[in-house]
């Protein structure tokens, strides 16, 4: 089943959101594991209220998913598992025309790859309530219950390659790649290599020869071993919260002209559906709190180095806060 919603995911995404439908996303599968109530107890608003979660296609938007699943679940409703669908503009469609009921995404993929901004708000709380108000505005989505952990884009390179460069700033990066371009060879993820809060952006903020840039496009799992053995690439583009950093020892360069936005995690449903269910908003604002950048890269850690299923260590967290108990 994992396989053929994957391929059909990954269909979607190339040809367009009218055939979302005919791959099966719409119904979405069961729920992979059962939970029952903790601190979460069943609410009889959402006895029986069928609700489809979704995630995009990476180890911590799956986790994120899996979470929302199991304590609407424990609350009393009927939830389908839409997680594993491929990039944010798949979800993002999913969700507006009403396939996704609610989701984890995160504030600076909002502002600027859904609304179309090109200049981030510097604060935290500034622009989740930037994203709030505009897309509400625009696109009668809901953005609630944000989360302290922000998954910010970041450049990371190994702990030899920044003692034999001196890198240790973006601006000591873009040095490098514009005085000597094979030393500061890139491995970027699909996404990353065009989004405008990506590698794009990031040389025009930091005043790099787009000529002399040596990016190699690869797959966003293979970035972070090629960047530690220094195999393919010296340097490579990262999620801040990943797991494999701190497991292989990689070190994120500081972004010293603060180019990248905040990607605080928030839950994203539309108005609609908001509004006929508001104790959803109750139920997970206590499980976003807990959400840190210390706390998800730990889940994250668990399912890319120890290969644990992301259903099983969103689960184990919950029942650990005491959020559910096993079912």
């Amino acid at each position: 089943m994992t396989r053929i919603r994957r391929s059909c995911a990954a269909f979607a995404a190339t040809v367009g959101l009218l055939l979302v439908a005919a791959c099966g996303l719409e119904a979405g599968s069961a729920v992979p594991l059962r939970v029952e109530p903790g601190s979460i107890r069943p609410v009889p608003e959402l006895d029986g209220v069928q609700i489809t979660v979704g995630s995009k296609d990476f180890t911590e938007q799956v986790v994120l998913g899996y979470l929302i699943e199991f304590a609407l679940s424990a609350a009393g409703a009927q939830v389908r598992d839409l997680t594993n669908i491929v990039g944010s503009n798949s979800l993002r469609d999913a969700q507006i025309h009403g396939q996704v009921d609610i989701a984890y995404d995160y504030t600076g993929t909002g502002w600027i790859n859904y609304l179309g901004n090109e200049s981030p708000i510097p604060g935290t709380v500034e622009q989740f309530e930037a994203v709030r108000d505009a897309d509400r505005d625009a696109h009668g989505m809901v953005w609630a219950a944000m989360a302290p952990m922000n998954n910010t884009y970041a450049i990371a390179t190994s702990a030899a390659t920044a003692g034999e460069t001196g890198v240790r700033t973006l601006s000591d990066y873009a040095a490098l790649v514009n005085s000597d371009p094979d030393a500061a060879v890139t491995c970027v993820g699909t996404e990353f290599s065009v989004r405008q809060d990506g590698f794009p952006g990031l040389i025009a903020k930091y005043g790099i020869d787009p000529d002399k840039a040596r990016k190699r496009i690869v797959q966003d799992a293979l970035v972070y071993q090629s960047t530690a053995d220094a195999t393919q690439c010296r340097f490579g583009s990262v999620a801040a919260t990943d797991g494999r950093i701190p497991a292989l020892n990689l070190q994120l360069l500081e972004d010293d002209l603060t180019f990248f936005p905040k990607y605080n995690a928030a839950l994203v449903m539309r108005e609609d559906f908001a509004k006929a269910n508001p104790r959803i908003i109750e139920i997970m604002t206590p499980i976003s709190d807990l959400l840190t950048n210390e706390s998800i890269t730990e889940l994250n850690r668990q399912v890319d180095v120890e290969g644990r299923e992301p259903a099983e260590v969103a689960r184990d967290w919950l029942i650990a806060e005491g959020f559910v108990t096993k079912g």
